[in-house]
């Protein structure tokens, strides 16, 4: 019976919509997050990055924070998903290539976040992708 329902469950789901949300999902709590702790975050600004900074890195977290939050938002209430989905791409495709600059530069630092990131990255473009073609 359990199976049954669960099988049930699992037809109606909409693959795009599971994405979406997930991805949205993701960036309102990585953007509560860096309101409630900048200074976890503001340790991913390594010491040559800080100086190019228009603001410190706590601030940069702060800002980021509530954009995060903002376009996570948007994309779990399924309003201006390509714009939103588009910015989550390229914010995170420039994380992940930070990242691997930090990674080669720094003895292996921040790696792990970088793999992580690169599948964020992913699934952000799989959201844009699905977002502009044209509906059946």
């Amino acid at each position: 019976m359990a199976a049954a329902r669960a099988s049930a469950l699992v037809e109606r789901l909409d693959p795009d919509a599971v994405a979406r949300v997930g991805l949205g999902a993701m960036l309102v709590l990585a953007g509560v997050h860096k309101l409630l702790a900048p200074d976890v975050w503001a340790a991913y600004v390594v010491d040559w990055l800080a100086p190019l900074l228009l603001v410190t890195p706590v601030q940069f977290m702060l800002l980021n924070g509530v954009l995060e939050i903002g376009f996570g938002a948007v994309l779990v209430a399924d309003r201006y998903t390509s714009a939103a989905a588009a910015v989550a791409a390229v914010s995170l495709a420039a994380t992940a290539a930070y990242l691997a600059v930090v990674g080669v530069t720094e003895g292996g630092l921040f790696v792990d976040v970088m793999i992580r990131d690169v599948g964020l990255t992913a699934l952000a473009s799989a959201v844009l992708v699905r977002s502009l073609a044209p509906s059946s």
